[in-house]
């Protein structure tokens, strides 16, 4: 998934950058307001995470903008700030989850991971389909056969690639959108990545469960990761 860090400290936002990279998150960042409102409107995000005091525009205003936009990624609020009213405002503004600094970088992945699953719709707390589990704390996935569960090791790409076909079943997704979702902004990318990415998942599943639609993309079918 694709995610927007918008911190102007920079030990933090380094620290930040390289652990959820480290958790499966495609990581943008920047450094202020003016930068981090650009880019929340221009870049297709899964999620933001977003500093209130920053040097230039505020968090806050960041926020109010994007919501009066129609912007409706899910933004976490990362900040030192932690008086019960400007948590209100937070709320207020669009904010969809709120986190004080200093913080526990695991529970910043499981509110994030959170916020991902009910922005897609899926209220449980593990990402699973019939007989196919993402884990997402070991970055594997598990496919049940005859009864018992088969770990499947990933790679991060491949790991990021999974997790959002499970987040967004039956969705066709062309290959330059995946590519959007997966990488950040300055990785390098081939054209054909995607498609090399998806055979390695069929493979490495031994079933065909990630389908292709002609002319509209790829697509995980439910219907193929149910019990026999």
């Amino acid at each position: 998934m694709r995610l927007l860090l918008i911190e102007d400290d920079p030990d933090l936002r380094q620290e930040l950058c390289r652990e959820l990279a480290n958790r499966g998150f495609a990581t943008d960042a920047c450094d202020n307001g003016e930068e981090g409102l650009f880019m929340g409107e221009n870049e297709p995000y899964d999620i933001i995470v977003l500093d209130l005091g920053l040097p230039d525009i505020s968090g806050m205003q960041v926020l109010a903008h994007w919501r009066a936009s129609g912007i409706s990624t899910p933004v976490l609020i990362l900040t030192a700030r932690s008086a019960w009213h400007e948590k209100v405002e937070g709320f207020r503004c669009g904010a969809d989850d709120y986190l004080s600094k200093p913080f526990h970088i695991e529970e910043l992945t499981v509110r994030l991971q959170a916020l991902l699953k009910r922005a897609a719709g899926s209220p449980a707390s593990t990402l699973e389909i019939g007989r196919l589990r993402l884990d997402e704390a070991r970055q594997i996935a598990l496919w049940k056969e005859n009864g018992d569960w088969r770990e499947i090791e990933l790679t991060g790409i491949e790991f990021r690639l999974l997790r959002y076909l499970m987040l967004h079943p039956g969705k066709k997704c062309s290959a330059s959108h995946l590519l959007e979702h997966v990488y950040d902004f300055n990785d390098e990318k081939e054209s054909n990545v995607i498609e090399v990415y998806i055979s390695r998942l069929r493979r490495k599943m031994q079933r065909n469960v990630i389908c292709t639609r002609r002319g509209q993309g790829y697509y995980l079918d439910p219907a193929l990761l149910q019990d026999d």
